[in-house]
């Protein structure tokens, strides 16, 4: 269970609970922000009221998301997971899930569905199999991770597409990048801007790899997130769909 003390820096648990034999159980250390920073979350504990707005502009204005914490052995044992196919320079995609507690949010599941790769792209298949287990565990869909097995750490316009989805359903979902080759930065935790990102794509009606327009503002469609701490006492669920 998730300790209810102040996070620090990192952590990881086990837990005690039998689980199915498609549910690889994971450790978890005590909790370290990435990009360490204060956050002070506005909005309410239901999610439910934090999504209550009534046009796509409510959702790009709104108020700054709650913590995000995410195990800091996450990114390692999906990579563990993603090996077969790196080795090969196929990309390979999971989605975090996970609860909210004393208004924050905790990834407690990385599912990896069943999906079909290229060397730059991934594409989920099956996906109710997804809907289904984040009911079934009553779950929130936190964002996801995907592998860059040839390419540099960054968004690609595939990418902030993909996310789009996630964001405007929690501000709090993240996009991480694993890109192995990359020797100056081999992953990254992103989310669109708000509210410039978030109103490019928005507006954006293209499909496949293509250039986007700079926000009104001037300033990045995407940024790294300063306000997600990885957490080494964190437990979480790696439940495979292939």
């Amino acid at each position: 269970m998730l300790r209810d003390e102040e996070p620090s820096l990192i952590s990881f648990e086990t837990k005690e609970i039998p689980v199915p034999p498609d549910v690889i159980r994971q450790p978890s250390p005590p909790p370290v922000l990435a990009e360490v920073q204060d956050l002070i979350p506005e909005m309410p504990p239901q999610v439910s009221e934090a999504m209550d707005v009534s046009s796509p502009d409510d959702l790009v204005c709104s108020k700054s998301p709650l913590q995000l914490h995410i195990s800091t052995t996450l990114m390692e044992n999906f990579m563990k997971m993603a090996k077969r196919n790196t080795d090969k320079n196929l990309e390979t995609c999971g989605v975090l899930a996970g609860s909210l507690k004393n208004r924050k949010f905790y990834v407690t599941a990385l599912i990896i569905p069943k999906q079909e790769s290229t060397s730059d792209s991934c594409q989920t298949t099956n996906e109710e199999e997804i809907f289904e287990v984040q009911d079934k565990r009553s779950l929130f869909p936190l964002g996801w991770i995907h592998t860059h097995p040839t390419q540099s750490c960054f968004m690609s316009s595939i990418d902030v597409h993909t996310h789009y989805s996630y964001q405007i359903m929690l501000p709090e979902a993240v996009a991480i990048v694993m890109a192995p080759r990359d020797s100056s930065r081999n992953h990254g935790i992103f989310r669109l801007t708000n509210p410039g990102g978030l109103s490019v794509i928005r507006q954006c009606q293209q499909r496949g790899f293509h250039p986007h327009d700079p926000p009104p503002d001037g300033g990045p469609i995407y940024k790294a997130c300063t306000d997600v701490y990885m957490n080494p006492n964190l437990k979480f669920d790696v439940i495979d769909l292939r």
